[in-house]
């Protein structure tokens, strides 16, 4: 039966037919989850998907080699946790008791290699049944033809299927939308095929595309046999159902073809975090593409990176943007049609917390390899930096993999080495791998301050770009309009860029340097961002053709963060940032006068008494002897012996808090 969204408050017809249902985002029914098996029975996968109740799909691989298999392991509610299926063979359903369904995820049982052995890595995708996005259907053959019933509440837009009882000639036959007289196998790098298609997804006549209530199977053995059982895994194709007023596709199944170099762009209006792709056209494996997993150049697996830095993983032969993906010369073949299933990228929903999008911690280095937790969920930017000593800032993100820049300097984008962050920093769930002996990330006795960002609507975003050197606008996920843009070029030397709401479009500042803000219309192009996109003009820094670059955006989220501006008093000046339990952090800059980008934050101390800042624009060592600013409940208050350069009177600044 159609399951109902279980998050938000508004209500929405989400199914089509009038029943009414809370607003529903793509992380509550979607996960990729990485995780390092131990061997043990009951390590939880928690991923915030509800398996238990609302029924779904667990995807399994293992990303290292194990003991034993490396298959592909499916298991799903409709035929039961102790049931396996692998979709790289023909063989039908086995038991197999590896895990147990939960409504926040997964366990999992004691398993020697293909799901938890002990010090492998693995992959999970977990599907939720939800009308618009997925179902799971099983049926008994009839031998003939029959139109079998769904609860996708739209037409399908990619249908697998698998034979349980039997093991089969052919396996996993597939149904695509792009030509539904077609079709494929999943455990084969067969082409898709328009052989006897009426037998197999048809009346055994023509072939018969899907509805929004059936799709039609004919009397091939591998999908309708006399009395033998299937399941079918039904994707949904931009029928919406999401978001608050849920129009937001969250699932997209289309085709593209590459041209005579390999490249294609599809734009899907939205940005992925997953991609099944297949050549049609000629013999070629099936591949998924997943944001989560961030290699090497140099390892085969397969995942998503952004257009910008195509370098680090060329031999994938995909690239991300804001609004879908491009193919590069790589895997990807020259002129082909490929088909894909695409999911969305969430977070969808607007935070209500701080600590559920921006994490940070003071730690002791290690001197040896370590990982960087503090977030309450996947980290997309990473800043750190050496308390006690003169490093330089790293910040590093994941969607620029292993370089990093510096806020105190203008120099190009630094490859990390494995001393400063690991090989695969962000190979992780929460945070980020840093590396062994360097003074900038992990030294050991030294003591860092680690700052984690999240990406989410309404609080925060990066985006990676090429330059044109031609007046343009960069596509955003922010959801609103940007009021802080912090923008580097990662390929050549330039200055840290900042566009600042308080101070308009025709003005800037740069995070690199004390200077008041000046007055430019080749950065912004005098025009505001807006919720969707922001402008760049033809200045080298912002837009240099050809150069790399990669944008920090943020903005003022209810209860979370707060962009703002004030005038200073030289006397104790409340900032009510709209919060109740106060700022964890807190940044403050002088734009009608020269003057630091000032840092504190809660991890060293946002008190009565004295509170260490550093500075964004320098390498120096924080200052434990000030007493700047104060605790504030609605925000931080400013106390009456700050200097000039936080509350000089009649003096003009903008700052950025979260709470």
């Amino acid at each position: 039966m159609p399951l109902q969204a279980t998050s938000g408050a508004a209500s929405y017809d989400a199914f089509g037919g009038g029943a009414a249902a809370v607003p529903q985002y793509i992380e509550d029914v979607f996960s990729t989850y990485l995780y390092t098996g131990n061997g043990a029975s009951g390590q939880s996968i928690v991923n915030g998907i509800d398996l238990s109740t609302k029924g779904g799909l667990v995807w399994l691989k293992s990303r290292t080699t194990p003991s034993g298999s490396s298959d592909n392991n499916l298991y799903d509610t409709a035929r039961g946790a102790s049931q396996l299926l692998i979709s790289n063979t023909t063989a039908g359903n086995t038991t197999a008791t590896r895990l147990s369904f939960q409504t926040t995820g997964f366990n999992l049982t004691n398993e020697a290699s293909s799901t938890n052995e002990s010090g492998v890595s693995y992959v999970s995708w977990t599907f939720r049944e939800q009308p618009k996005f997925f179902d799971i259907v099983t049926y008994t053959g009839n031998g003939s033809t029959q139109n079998i019933a769904h609860n996708l509440g739209s037409v399908p837009g990619c249908i697998i299927v698998k034979r349980l009882n039997n093991a089969s000639n052919t396996g996993w036959p597939v149904y695509h939308r792009y030509d539904y007289t077609r079709h494929g196998f999943l455990n084969t790098s067969d082409t898709f095929t328009t052989a006897q298609e009426e037998t197999w997804f048809g009346n055994n006549v023509i072939s018969v595309a899907p509805t929004s209530t059936v799709f039609t199977v004919g009397n091939n053995q591998d999908i309708n046999a006399n009395t033998n059982t299937y399941v079918a895994y039904i994707f949904a194709h931009n029928a919406g159902g999401f978001g608050l007023t849920g129009t937001d596709n969250v699932i997209s199944c289309g085709s593209f073809t590459t041209d005579g170099s390999g490249v294609a762009s599809v734009n899907l209006g939205f940005e992925p975090q997953w991609l099944l792709l297949k050549n049609s056209t000629i013999s070629e494996d099936w591949w998924l593409f997943d944001t989560m997993r961030r290699l090497t150049a140099s390892n085969t697996e397969r995942y998503l990176i952004p257009s910008s830095s195509i370098a680090e993983g060329n031999a994938t032969g995909v690239s991300i943007n804001s609004t879908g993906f491009t193919t590069v010369n790589g895997t990807i073949s020259n002129s082909s049609t490929y088909i894909y299933v695409a999911i969305r990228r969430g977070p969808m929903k607007v935070p209500t917390s701080g600590t559920s999008v921006f994490g940070l911690n003071a730690r002791t280095g290690t001197g040896a390899n370590a990982t960087v937790t503090g977030n309450a969920g996947v980290t997309d930017l990473a800043i750190v930096k050496n308390k006690e000593s003169t490093p330089v800032w790293l910040w590093s993100s994941r969607l620029t993999n292993t370089g990093y820049l510096s806020s105190n300097a203008a120099t190009s984008e630094t490859a990390a080495g494995t001393t400063i962050l690991q090989a695969i920093p962000w190979d992780v769930m929460d945070g980020v791998k840093v590396g062994t002996t360097s003074t900038i990330t992990n030294a050991s006795s030294n003591t860092f301050i680690n700052y984690l960002f999240k990406r989410a609507p309404s609080f925060f975003d990066v985006v990676c770009y090429t330059g044109t050197g031609v007046a343009r606008t960069i596509n955003h996920n922010l959801g609103v309009a940007p009021e802080l843009m912090i923008v580097r070029s990662r390929s050549a030397a330039a200055n840290w860029e900042v566009y600042a709401a308080p101070l308009g479009a025709t003005k800037y500042l740069r995070l690199d340097l004390t200077s008041a803000a000046g007055t430019y219309s080749d950065f912004w192009n005098d025009t505001a961002p807006t919720a969707s996109v922001f402008t760049v003009a033809t200045d080298a820094d912002v837009n240099g053709s050809g150069r790399t670059q990669v944008a920090y955006l943020f903005a003022t989220c209810a209860g979370v963060s707060k962009v703002g501006s004030y005038t200073g008093t030289a006397t104790t000046l409340q900032i009510d940032c709209g919060f109740t339990a106060g700022a964890r952090f807190v940044l403050i800059k002088r734009t009608n006068s020269t003057g630091d980008w000032y840092v504190w934050d809660t991890a060293r101390g946002i008190v009565s008494g004295n509170d260490s800042y550093l500075l964004l624009n320098s390498t120096a060592a924080e200052v434990t002897s000030t007493d700047y600013i104060d605790t504030y409940s609605a925000g931080f208050e400013i106390s009456s012996t700050a200097p000039a350069a936080i509350n000089a009177s009649g003096g003009a600044f903008i700052f950025l808090a979260i709470a």
